[in-house]
C-alpha cells in the first residue's frame, strides 16, 4: 500500500491543469519508471495507462508531450508480460499506429519503438499488424525515414512474420524490395534486422526465395551478399542469421544443394556453431539449421558427417555443462542448466537428419559413446520436445536392418517406445508408431517381445484415430505384424481389428490408408491352412469387400492389390470355393484378364492358375465351369501376348487344360 501511494502522485500529476506541469510529470515518471518493474506494476494498477494514452492522442497535446509518452509507455511494455497485456487491454495498438501518421520524425521513432517491444512479446497476437490493411503500405513508406525506422520495422516485420499469409502480405507490399538495400547499412542493428527480416520471408517460400535469388543490392547478387555475411571475421549473430536465409532458399529450391554457397559456405558455418566455445542459443540454432539443410539429402548428410568431427562433437551436447569447464557467469550457468534440454532436442534432430540414409553414418552415430543409452533416456524426459526428438533419432536409425538386429537388440529400445506410445500426444505417436512399423519387420529380434507386450490392441486402436498419418501407420504396423506370422497372430489381428473396422478402413478416403489395409489382408490370407481357415469364418465379409473395390473408382495399384488377394484366397483348398461360386466374382476376374493395363492382366492370370491347377481335388470340375464362361479363349489370345511374362503365365495355364 504504502509503494502504491508513493507511485499515486506521480498519476496525479498528469490530471494537472497547467499543461507544462503535465510534460514535467510524464518526463519524472518516464525516470523514476526506468529498470523499476515494480514501479511500472504499480503505475499500471493506478490507471497510468489510460491517461497516458489520452494524452498521446490529444490534439491540443503538444509534440513533446505525445513523444513522453510514448516513450513511457514503451519502457512499460519493457516489464513482465502482464504489463504488455494490461497495455493490450487498453487498445495501445490502434493508438500507436494512428501516432506513425504524425509529421514529426522524433514521436514516429518513439511510437515504433514502442510497438516494436511490444509486437517481440510472446503475448502480443502478430494478427493485430494486419487488422488495419493501411498499416503495412504506412510502415514501408516509413523505412525511408532513418535508420531508426529502419531498425524497428524491421524487427516489427520479422516478429510479426509467421506462416505463408503474412509473407505473402509483406512479399506483395514491395517488402523484399524495400528491405534489400538496408542490408548495405552503416548500421549493423539496421543490417542484421533486416537479414532476419528475409530469413522469416524465405522460410518454406520458394515464391520469396526465387525472388531473392535474382535481387541485386549495389550490383551485387543477394545469395552472394548472404556469403559475405557468413565469414568468420562477423558477428555470430550475423554468420548464423544469413546461414539460415541460405539455407532456407536452398530448402525452397531456389539454390540447389550441390551449389558452392551451400557446401563450401552455409555447410561449414552452420557446423562451425556447433563447437563447444559456442553460447549454448548459437549451438542450438546451429545444429537445428544444420539437421533442416541436410534432411531431404544424401550428399549433404555425407559431407556433414565428416566435417569438423561432427558426430563425435554433438555427443558434447549430451554432458553439458561439463564439470571442467571454467564457468565465471554465475547467471550464465543457471541460464544453461533451464535450457541444456535444448541442446538434447538439437542433437537428436541433427542426428535423425545425418541418419536417414546412410548406413556408415548410423553405424558411426549409434558408435558414439553410449548413444542408444542417450536416445533411451531421451523417450523419457519431461520434455516434450525431448521426446518428439529422441522418437525422430531412434525412428531413423531403425532404418538399418543391420542396426534392428543388433543396437535395438541389446538396448531393448521397444520397451521405452512402448511406453511413449501409451497416451503421447498426436505428433510423437505419428514419429513413434512409424518406428514401430521398423520394429515388427519379420527379421527384427523385437517382434516377439512387442506382441507379448499388447501390440495388437494399441495399433487396432490407432487405426481408428481421425489422424491419417496414425491410421496408415497402425494398419502399416498390423501388416508388418502378420507378414508370414502364425495363426494365432492372425486371429489375434482379426479379431481385434474387426471385420467392421476392416471394412471402415477399406472405404477410408486416404489412399495410403486403403492400400496399407489391402496389404493387411493379403498377409492375413497367406499360408493355405490360414487361407482356409480365415476364410471359413470371415470369408462372406472379405469377398464382399473385395467385390466393393473391384467395382469402385479405384487406381490401378489398388486393383492389382485386390486380384492378388484373390489370388491367394484361389489358392486355398476349401477357400477356392468361394471364388467358383460366385459368379459376379469370376467375370471380374474374367473382365480383367482382357484389361489393358498388363499389372491387371497378371493379377488375374495369377487368379486362373490357382483356380485350375491341375493336382488339387475338384480342378476337372473348375476347369470346365471356366471354360464354358469363355477363359481358355482369353488364354489362347494372351499366349500370344507381346508381354514374355504374360505369355508365360498364359502358355503355363494352357497346360493345365491339357494334362
Amino acid at each position: 500500500m504504502e509503494v502504491t501511494a508513493s507511485s499515486r502522485h506521480y498519476v496525479d500529476r498528469l490530471f494537472d491543469p497547467d499543461p507544462q506541469k503535465v510534460l514535467q510529470g510524464v518526463i519524472d515518471m518516464k525516470n523514476a519508471v526506468i529498470g523499476n518493474n515494480k514501479q511500472k506494476a504499480n503505475l499500471i494498477v493506478l490507471g497510468a495507462v489510460p491517461r497516458l494514452l489520452y494524452l498521446l492522442q490529444q490534439e491540443t497535446s503538444s509534440t513533446e508531450l505525445k513523444t513522453e509518452c510514448a516513450v513511457v509507455l514503451g519502457s512499460l511494455a519493457m516489464g513482465t508480460e502482464n504489463n504488455v497485456k494490461s497495455l493490450l487491454d487498453c487498445h495501445i495498438i490502434p493508438a500507436l499506429l494512428q501516432g506513425l501518421l504524425s509529421p514529426d520524425l522524433k514521436f514516429i521513432e518513439a511510437c515504433l519503438r514502442c510497438l516494436r517491444t511490444i509486437f517481440t512479446s510472446p503475448v502480443t497476437p502478430e494478427e493485430l499488424l494486419y487488422t488495419d490493411a493501411t498499416v503495412i503500405p504506412h510502415l514501408m513508406a516509413l523505412l525511408s525515414r532513418s535508420r531508426y525506422t529502419q531498425e524497428y520495422i524491421c524487427q516489427i516485420f520479422s516478429h510479426c512474420c509467421k506462416g505463408p499469409d503474412h509473407q505473402t502480405i509483406l512479399f506483395n507490399h514491395g517488402a523484399v524490395q524495400n528491405i534489400a538495400h538496408l542490408l548495405t547499412s552503416l548500421s549493423y542493428k539496421v543490417r542484421m534486422q533486416a537479414l532476419k527480416c528475409f530469413s522469416v520471408l524465405a522460410f518454406e517460400n520458394p515464391q520469396v526465395s526465387m525472388t531473392l535469388v535474382n535481387v541485386l543490392v549495389d550490383g551485387e547478387l543477394l545469395p552472394q551478399i548472404f556469403v559475405k555475411m557468413l565469414q568468420r571475421d562477423k558477428p555470430i549473430e550475423m554468420q548464423l542469421t544469413s546461414a539460415k536465409c541460405l539455407t532456407y532458399m536452398c530448402r525452397a529450391g531456389a539454390i540447389r544443394t550441390d551449389d558452392n554457397c551451400i557446401v563450401l559456405k552455409t555447410l561449414p558455418c552452420l557446423v562451425r556453431m556447433c563447437s563447444k566455445e559456442r553460447l549454448l542459443e548459437e549451438r542450438v540454432e546451429g545444429a537445428e539449421t544444420l539437421a533442416y539443410l541436410i534432411e531431404p539429402d544424401v550428399e549433404l548428410q555425407r559431407i556433414a558427417s565428416i566435417t569438423d568431427h561432427l558426430i563425435a562433437m554433438l555427443a558434447d551436447y549430451f554432458k553439458y555443462p561439463s564439470s571442467v569447464s571454467a564457468i565465471t557467469d554465475i547467471k550464465r550457468l543457471d541460464h544453461d542448466l533451464k535450457h541444456a534440454h535444448e541442446l538434447r532436442q538439437a542433437a537428436f534432430k541433427l542426428y535423425a537428419s545425418l541418419g536417414a540414409n546412410d548406413e556408415d553414418i548410423r553405424k558411426k552415430i549409434i558408435e558414439t559413446e553410449n548413444m542408444m543409452d542417450r536416445i533411451v533416456t531421451g523417450l523419457s524426459e519431461s520434455s516434450v520436445k525431448v521426446r518428439l526428438a529422441a522418437v525422430r533419432c531412434l525412428h531413423s536409425l531403425s532404418r538399418s536392418v543391420q542396426q534392428l538386429r543388433t543396437s535395438f537388440q541389446d538396448h531393448a529400445v521397444w520397451k521405452p517406445l512402448m511406453k511413449v506410445l501409451q497416451n503421447a500426444p498426436d505428433e510423437i505417436l505419428v514419429v513413434a508408431s512409424s518406428m514401430l512399423c521398423n520394429l515388427l519387420l519379420e527379421f527384427s529380434p523385437s517382434k516377439e517381445p512387442i506382441l507379448e507386450s499388447g501390440a495388437v490392441e494399441l495399433l487396432c486402436g490407432l487405426t481408428q484415430s481421425e489422424n491419417p498419418a496414425l491410421r496408415v501407420n497402425g494398419i502399416w504396423a498390423l501388416m508388418n505384424m502378420a507378414f508370414q506370422a502364425e495363426q494365432k497372430i492372425k486371429a489375434d489381428i482379426l479379431r481385434s481389428l474387426s471385420t467392421e473396422q476392416l471394412f471402415r478402413l477399406l472405404s477410408d478416403s486416404d489412399l495410403n490408408v486403403l492400400m496399407k489395409t489391402l496389404g493387411l489382408l493379403r498377409n492375413l490370407l497367406s499360408t493355405r491352412p490360414h487361407i482356409d481357415k480365415i476364410m471359413s469364418t470371415h470369408g462372406k465379409q472379405i469377398m464382399q469387400a473385395v467385390t466393393l473395390i473391384l467395382e469402385g473408382e479405384h487406381n490401378i495399384e489398388v486393383k492389382e492389390q485386390t486380384l492378388c488377394i484373390l489370388a491367394n484366397i484361389a489358392d486355398g483348398t476349401t477357400a477356392k470355393e468361394l471364388i467358383m461360386t460366385n459368379d459376379d466374382i469370376l467375370q471380374k476376374i474374367k473382365y480383367y484378364m482382357g484389361h489393358s493395363h498388363i499389372k491387371l492382366q497378371l493379377a488375374a492370370m495369377f487368379c486362373i492358375s490357382n483356380l485350375i491347377w491341375n493336382e488339387e481335388e475338384g480342378s476337372q470340375e473348375r476347369q470346365d465351369k471356366l471354360r464354358d464362361m469363355g477363359i481358355v479363349d482369353i488364354l489362347h489370345k494372351l499366349s500370344q501376348s507381346p508381354d514374355s511374362n504374360l505369355c508365360d503365365k498364359a502358355k503355363t495355364a494352357l497346360q493345365q487344360y491339357l494334362a
